[in-house]
C-alpha cells in the first residue's frame, strides 16, 4: 500500500508540473561542426495526397490507440511481451511531430497524458524498461530506453517541457552508470542482439542528449560504443564496411538496427566533423541503393540484407519490414540534411509515394508489418504489440519536413505535394526576407503545378525546384513568360527579382515506364508512372481473377488517361489507369492502380506481372 502511495503521490505532482507548462518549441545548445546543407521549412501545410496521409494517421490512428495498453508493461512490470518498452518512445515521436504539423489540441492533449503517466513509471535509479530486476539488460532494455530517450526528446523539442528532458536525463544517467569499460560496468555489445547493433543503436538519442544539455558524458559515451563495436563482441560496422564493401556482412545483417545505427553514426558525424565517418556510410547507401533496394523504396527480406539483388516479394518473403522502411527513409534524411544531394530527395520520394504510403490503409489508418508486393496486405491495428506498426507511423509523421526547405540557403521544392509553404531567405544582397509559396496541383495525377510566390520584399533570391529523374518535357514559365533552362545538380534554377503574386507555372510529363523484375523475377514486369510503382489489385480485376497465365504482350501495351471511372465508388484513391493485354489471341484490358492504394479492400494484390515478349525500341 505504501508503494502504491508513493506512486499515486507522483503521478500527480507530475501531473500538476505538467499541466502548467505551456507549449514552447526548444532548440539545441550544442551547434553541429557541419553546417546542415539542408533545412526544412519551419512551417508547410500540405494539401494533397501526402497530407490526406498524415491526416488518416492522426485521425485513424493516432487519436484512437489505447494508451493503457502502451502503458501497461511500465504499470505493471514486467511487460506483456519483451520489446514492449518500446512503443511509448514511439508513440510520442509520432504524436509530437503531428502536433507540430497540425496543431491539433486533441493529440497535445494526449500525448501531455501520456507522458505524466509515463513519468511516474520511472524507478528512481532512472530505469524506464519494462523488466523485472532479474532480467535487467539482457534482452531489449537498452533498445526500449533509445526509444524512451528519443520520444521523450521529441516531445520536449516542441513543448519545452522540463519534466521530459529531465526524466531523458535520468534514463539516459543510468545507462552511462550500467555500461562502459571501466570495472563492474558491462558491455554493451552483449545487452541485447543482432550483435550489438541494438543496444548500439542508442548512440542516436545519446547525441540529440548531448545537443540539448552540452552534458560531456552523453558525448563520452557515443565514442564508448564507436570503441566497442570494434570489438570482439560488436559488430564492426567500419571494419566490415571497410574490408567487404557490402552490408551484407555487417554483424548477422539485421537491416532494422543496422540503419538504426547509420542514423545515429550520421548525427555524430554532424556534431563532431570527425573524419573517416562519411564515407562509409555512403558507401552503404550505394550498396543498398545497387544491390539491396526494392523498386517501391524498401529494403530487407526475412528482415535482413540478402545476397546481391535477391529481392524476393511474396508472402513468405517477409519482405519490406515496416520499421526498415521507415529507417531508411531516416537515413536519406540525414545524408540530405549533410550533403543537400539530388540523389536522396529521389529516393525519399520512392519511399513516400510507395513503400510508406502502402504500409497504411487508407480505409481505416492501420498498417502493415510486412508490406508485400506479390499478395495481401496484412493491416492491424493492435496498441502496442509489434515494432513496425510503430515506426509506420512515425515515418509518415516525418513526412512534411522533407518536402521543401532550404538547400545551402535556397528554398528548394523537394516534392511537388500542393500546400502552403513559408520560410526566411536571404536575398542576393544578404538581407533577410520572408517568402510565403503557395503551390496548387492535382499531383501525383498530372504533373502541371502553379506556385504563387510572395516575398516580403521585392528582392532578387534563387529557388530550386527539383527535376525528377521519372519526368521528362520539364519546363517553367513565370508570369507566362517562358524560363531559359538553368540546371544544377538536377535542380532547375530561378534567379531573379521576385516580386509578390508572381505566378510559378511548372509542368513535366509522368509518362507510364516499365520495369524489368529480372533477376529475382524474370519474365516479369511491373509499371511505374511519375513516383508511383502501379499494382494490379485483383478486386478490381474480377474478370481476370481465375484466369491462368495470362501474360501481358508488348504488342498490346497503350497508356490511356486515368480511368477512375473504373473504380467502385467505395474506392480511396483518384488514381487508374486500364493497359491492354492478350488471352489467347484475344484482347483485354487489367487495371493498375498505384501501390499504395492497391489491396486496400482486403483482395490479392501483385505488383510484378507475367509479359510473353518485349519488343526492344
Amino acid at each position: 500500500m505504501r508503494n502504491y502511495l508513493l506512486v499515486l503521490l507522483f503521478f500527480f505532482t507530475a501531473s500538476q508540473i505538467l499541466a502548467n507548462q505551456t507549449t514552447n518549441k526548444v532548440d539545441y545548445l550544442i551547434p553541429n561542426k557541419i553546417k546542415d546543407l539542408y533545412h526544412t521549412s519551419p512551417s508547410v501545410k500540405m494539401t494533397g495526397l501526402l497530407d490526406e496521409r498524415v491526416i488518416i494517421n492522426l485521425e485513424k490512428r493516432l487519436l484512437n490507440i489505447d494508451t493503457a495498453i502502451l502503458l501497461s508493461g511500465f504499470v505493471h512490470r514486467p511487460g506483456s511481451q519483451s520489446w514492449i518498452g518500446e512503443h511509448v518512445g514511439k508513440f510520442l515521436y509520432y504524436a509530437a511531430n503531428s502536433y507540430r504539423y497540425s496543431q491539433d489540441r486533441r493529440i497535445k492533449k494526449l500525448m501531455d497524458d501520456v507522458v505524466r503517466k509515463y513519468i511516474a513509471t520511472q524507478l528512481p535509479n532512472g530505469y524506464l524498461g519494462t523488466y523485472l530486476p532479474e532480467k535487467y539488460w539482457k534482452s531489449w532494455d537498452v533498445w526500449a530506453h533509445k526509444y524512451a530517450i528519443i520520444g521523450l526528446l521529441q516531445y520536449y523539442s516542441v513543448t519545452g517541457n522540463p519534466q521530459a528532458l529531465k526524466t531523458a536525463i535520468k534514463a539516459a544517467d543510468l545507462i552511462c552508470r550500467v555500461f562502459g569499460d571501466q570495472e563492474g560496468q558491462l558491455d554493451l555489445n552483449n545487452a541485447g542482439y543482432q550483435k550489438g547493433m541494438a543496444s548500439g543503436s542508442i548512440l542516436e538519442p545519446m547525441i540529440d542528449l548531448y545537443r540539448y544539455t552540452g552534458n560531456q558524458k552523453y558525448l563520452n559515451f557515443a565514442k564508448y560504443i564507436f570503441s566497442v563495436w570494434e570489438t570482439e563482441t560488436g559488430p564492426k560496422i567500419f571494419s566490415t564496411l571497410q574490408k567487404y564493401g557490402t552490408v551484407t556482412k555487417i554483424a548477422n545483417a539485421k537491416s532494422y538496427e543496422m540503419l538504426s545505427c547509420f542514423v545515429g553514426i550520421l548525427k555524430y558525424y554532424r556534431l563532431t566533423g570527425e573524419k573517416g565517418l562519411l564515407k562509409p556510410m555512403e558507401n552503404a547507401w550505394e550498396d543498398i541503393t545497387k544491390h539491396h533496394l526494392y523498386i517501391t523504396g524498401t529494403t530487407s527480406s526475412d528482415e535482413v540484407f540478402k545476397e546481391d539483388h535477391f529481392l524476393p516479394a511474396d508472402s513468405i518473403s517477409q519482405m519490406g519490414e515496416g520499421c526498415v522502411t521507415t529507417t531508411w527513409v531516416q537515413f536519406n534524411e540525414q545524408l540530405l540534411m549533410i550533403t543537400g544531394a539530388h540523389k536522396y530527395v529521389e529516393e525519399i520520394e520512392k519511399s513516400f509515394y510507395n513503400h510508406l504510403l502502402a504500409a497504411q490503409s487508407p480505409v481505416t489508418g492501420c498498417v502493415s508489418f510486412y508490406t508485400l508486393l506479390q499478395g495481401p496486405k496484412t493491416y492491424k491495428c493492435d496498441d502496442g504489440q509489434s515494432c513496425c506498426l510503430s515506426s509506420i507511423s512515425r515515418g509518415i509523421s516525418m513526412i512534411p519536413d522533407m518536402v521543401c526547405g532550404k538547400i545551402n540557403g535556397i528554398f528548394s521544392v523537394l516534392v511537388y505535394e500542393p500546400g502552403n509553404m513559408r520560410d526566411s531567405i536571404k536575398a542576393i544582397d544578404g538581407e533577410k526576407i520572408g517568402l510565403n509559396i503557395k503551390s496548387n496541383s492535382d499531383f501525383p495525377i498530372s504533373g502541371d503545378i502553379k506556385y504563387l510566390v510572395n516575398p516580403s520584399k521585392t528582392k532578387q533570391f534563387k529557388i530550386k525546384f527539383n527535376i525528377p529523374s521519372w519526368s521528362t518535357d520539364f519546363s517553367i514559365t513565370i508570369n507566362d513568360e517562358k524560363q531559359s533552362k538553368i540546371i544544377e545538380e538536377d535542380f532547375y534554377i530561378v534567379n531573379r527579382v521576385w516580386k509578390k503574386s508572381d505566378v510559378v507555372k511548372i509542368h513535366f510529363n509522368m509518362p507510364i515506364s516499365t520495369i524489368y523484375g529480372a533477376p529475382t523475377y524474370k519474365e516479369k514486369i511491373a509499371f511505374k508512372k511519375g513516383p508511383q510503382v502501379l499494382a494490379m489489385d485483383i478486386g478490381l480485376n474480377l474478370t481476370l481473377a481465375d484466369t491462368i497465365g495470362y501474360q501481358l504482350n508488348a504488342n498490346w501495351l497503350k497508356y490511356p488517361e486515368n480511368s477512375t471511372n473504373n473504380l467502385p465508388v467505395t474506392w480511396i484513391g483518384k488514381q487508374a489507369y486500364l493497359i491492354n493485354l492478350q488471352i489467347a489471341n484475344k484482347s483485354n484490358s487489367i487495371l493498375l492502380v498505384p501501390f499504395a492504394d492497391a489491396g486496400q479492400q482486403g483482395a490479392f494484390q501483385k505488383v510484378w506481372l507475367p509479359i510473353s515478349e518485349i519488343r526492344k525500341n
